[in-house]
């Protein structure tokens, strides 16, 4: 028998969704912890089982690169996808921390009273129906369902082909547990449909999507931005930039750039830009270079006068610290590469940071308490550090539990996109009879009056 056509498909999965927004956004917050905790409890005891559906995946994916020359795209896609018993502790620990977060539907923001008695609030509802495109690891899985589910959402998740085995046994204990505990079925839907085409057309279906976030690298959120039918929450590759100051302490400086490089080189929040002032340069650079490259593998892309201070490993033909081009300004890395210009002072890194925008995390490395406000002040990112590891623009550092993604956006989303930016805000107004006037006269009213004029 034929598979049904991607179209109708999709449409079928997404005209169930609409009917679903409503139990879901009228679910108590006590059914919704309860049944998170038993879906962590869950992942827990399916260990064994993701584990073996995982080596299923990652044995399929080996296969396919075998005949491709270039064996480090093999053991990227096998490093993406490999899980460990770590990884499912770290989902089950994610699982719990956003259960006990508060629940956001229903949170009133605001409220005042008017001079006429009216007492208006301001109160948080869900977005709705919310799209997720990943290509990531298997984890964003779980985070996804879970906050969408946690705000009130109904999550349609669309994971990376490659990790459908992997999925599938995640998505079935998580939906038997949170069946089991109160929770309607079709609280979310895991497509798992392999073909190219669906990811196509979920970017495209806006009549039943209310919002789509793509959680992946730079070819995907293109992709998504120029195609999508409805609002995009994502990075939108915005840059992340970081200027050493003169007055710095350089042992801290220099850790805090090797974690927001190092730590995990294809977040989309790791280094792309080290700008270093010029008067120290000399003290600085060298033996920061050589740990990026030496000890942790780092590519460095350096302007000439970089170039000129490590002339000498350049003459060694190290082949790991190369002149930058100008596009590398311009790029979001998201791997094990990094950028590093000298500037003159602070306003010159003011300036390659506007010019080389948008930035969506930029940190400092200073003492002077008028440059960090400065910085602070100037720099428009979602996250803007003192003295702290780029890194740490994530839901979790802030106290926030969890995040499905990072947005450089204009829009209410700008930052980790937690649960509080998984929903929108509605008015809600008690009043005691108040009228807007002028307050409508039927004409018949006039036409009395006009009769009893003399």
């Amino acid at each position: 028998m034929p598979e049904v056509p991607v179209k109708l498909y999709l449409d079928k999965l997404l005209k169930e969704c609409r009917g679903m927004t409503r139990q879901l956004a009228l679910l108590p917050g006590p059914v919704k912890e309860k049944a998170l905790r038993a879906m962590a409890d869950r992942l827990a005891t399916d260990e064994e089982k993701i584990l073996a559906a995982n080596e299923k995946d990652v044995d399929a994916v080996g296969k396919s690169f075998e005949a491709d020359v270039i064996k480090d795209r093999m053991k990227a896609a096998v490093a993406r996808l490999r899980m460990t018993a770590d990884d499912i502790k770290e989902m089950v620990d994610r699982l719990r921390v956003i259960a006990d977060l508060p629940d956001p539907v229903g949170a009133v923001t605001s409220r005042w009273e008017r001079p006429d008695g009216l007492q208006v609030s301001r109160v948080r509802v869900p977005i709705g129906v919310i799209g997720v495109v990943s290509e990531l690891s298997p984890l964003i899985t779980v985070e996804s369902i879970a906050l969408c589910f946690k705000s009130g959402n109904l999550c349609v998740f669309r994971g990376a082909p490659e990790w459908g085995l992997t999925q599938q046994a995640i998505g079935t204990g998580l939906r038997e547990a949170a069946e089991q505990n109160g929770v309607p079925a079709g609280a979310w839907i895991i497509i798992e449909r392999p073909e190219k085409e669906v990811a196509v057309e979920l970017i495209r279906s806006g009549k039943s999507l209310d919002a789509i976030i793509p959680r992946g690298g730079a070819g995907l959120r293109k992709a998504v931005v120029e195609q999508a039918k409805m609002p995009v929450l994502c990075n939108d590759g915005g840059l992340t930039h970081m200027y050493v100051d003169a007055d710095t302490d350089m042992p801290m400086a220099q850790n805090v750039a090797i974690s927001s490089k190092a730590q995990k080189a294809i977040a989309s929040n790791s280094l792309d830009t080290l700008l270093v002032q010029q008067v120290i340069g000399r003290q600085f650079l060298p033996p920061l270079i050589n740990r990026m490259l030496e000890e942790f593998k780092i590519e460095v892309r350096a302007c000439p006068k970089t170039m000129a201070l490590m002339g000498q490993m350049a003459m060694t033909g190290h082949a790991s610290i190369i002149p930058a081009k100008e596009e590398d300004w311009h790029t979001q890395f998201q791997g094990p590469v990094l950028a590093v210009k000298m500037v003159a002072n602070l306003d010159e890194a003011l300036e390659h940071i506007v010019a080389h925008g948008p930035c969506l995390t930029a940190v400092i490395a200073t003492t002077s308490y008028e440059s960090a406000l400065r910085f602070t002040r100037e720099v428009d990112a979602s996250a803007v550090f003192v003295n702290a590891s780029s890194r740490l623009n994530a839901g979790d550092s802030y106290g926030m539990g969890a995040d499905i993604g990072l947005s450089g956006s204009r829009l209410h989303a700008k930052g980790p996109i937690g649960l509080e930016q998984l929903t929108c805000e509605k008015y809600v107004a008690f009043g005691s009879g108040q009228l807007r006037y002028p307050h409508p006269v039927p004409e018949t009213y006039f036409d009395a009056i006009m009769l009893k004029r003399p």
